[in-house]
């Protein structure tokens, strides 16, 4: 599949020109050197003091009070948290669908926060996927048109479109599905469509909230399959949970509690011999 350059040419609000924090992976204007490796010891994100304000009524909430974190290339990261936590409101801002009060986000060696909303566009087109907890897809295009458009957007060929259509909705279950409307499908159906969409152009980052909570059983094991698969293929992965099973697939699990890393935990697997327990939390800090 074609790529456009990083960062991305003409984009308005351009990455250039901001000197990266120490082993972000870049400096200045010049792009990340490439690094093929899946490795969490190379941050692809970097959180700094994230705030979010939220402003009704002459009442200010915050949603985020100053939450930092990493995440490594091709990690896979579980946020837990109870409602009002502010996990959904995490997603929206890393992915530039709401603007930070203050704080810093890096992804891949190149400050973003302060990008424009067209920059903002052009770097989901490219580098971002986004599974939203209501779907959004658009209801003039069917489903095929839908889960194709993002890869035509970052530059494959209609051929390369369709096939990587094929291959998604073939692995949710759902191939039957191309050319149906989306008001047409259940509301689990929406949801696995929503998933192939955002993992249509290969992002090297997957922003997914409560990807599995309209799912029943068994097409939660679909949802979690392709997951697994797009984990193992190098995708790092920020994922909205309140599903125990489904954060045991992640490498790390961060709980915020009011807007905040509460704790952070590494995922570390163990012997199936080791008192019956086949995966442990261990504590960082």
């Amino acid at each position: 599949m074609s790529r456009l350059s990083w960062p991305p040419r003409g984009a308005p609000g351009g990455l250039g020109g901001r000197a990266a924090p120490p082993g972000a992976g870049g400096s200045g204007g010049s792009p990340p050197r490439a690094n093929t490796a899946n490795t969490a010891n190379t941050a692809l994100l970097r959180v700094r003091g994230l705030v979010k304000v939220y402003r009704a009524d002459g009442v200010a909430v915050e949603a985020l009070r100053g939450a930092d974190f990493e995440l490594g290339i091709g990690e896979f990261v579980a946020i837990m948290g109870p409602s009002g936590s502010g996990k959904s409101t995490l997603l929206h801002v890393l992915g530039g669908l709401e603007p930070a009060t203050s704080g810093e986000i890096w992804l891949r060696g190149q400050r973003v926060d302060g990008l424009s909303t067209a920059s903002w566009a052009v770097l989901r087109r490219q580098h971002v996927g986004i599974v939203f907890q209501f779907f959004n897809l658009l209801s003039n295009m069917t489903v095929a048109d839908n889960v194709e458009l993002p890869a035509l957007l970052a530059g494959a060929t209609p051929r390369q479109a369709r096939k990587r259509r094929e291959e998604l909705l073939t692995e949710l279950g759902i191939a039957d599905k191309a050319g149906a409307a989306p008001a047409r499908l259940s509301g689990g159906e929406q949801q696995r469509v929503a998933l192939a969409r955002a993992l249509a152009n290969e992002p090297s980052l997957l922003l997914a909230d409560e990807p599995t909570g309209n799912l029943d059983s068994s097409n939660t094991r679909d949802v979690l399959r392709l997951l697994r698969r797009a984990h193992a293929g190098g995708q790092a992965i920020l994922l909205v949970t309140h599903d125990a099973r489904v954060a045991s697939l992640a490498d790390r699990v961060i709980n915020l509690f009011d807007g905040m890393v509460a704790d952070d935990a590494k995922i570390v697997s163990l012997p199936r011999n080791a008192n019956g327990v086949a995966d442990i939390l261990e504590l960082r800090g």
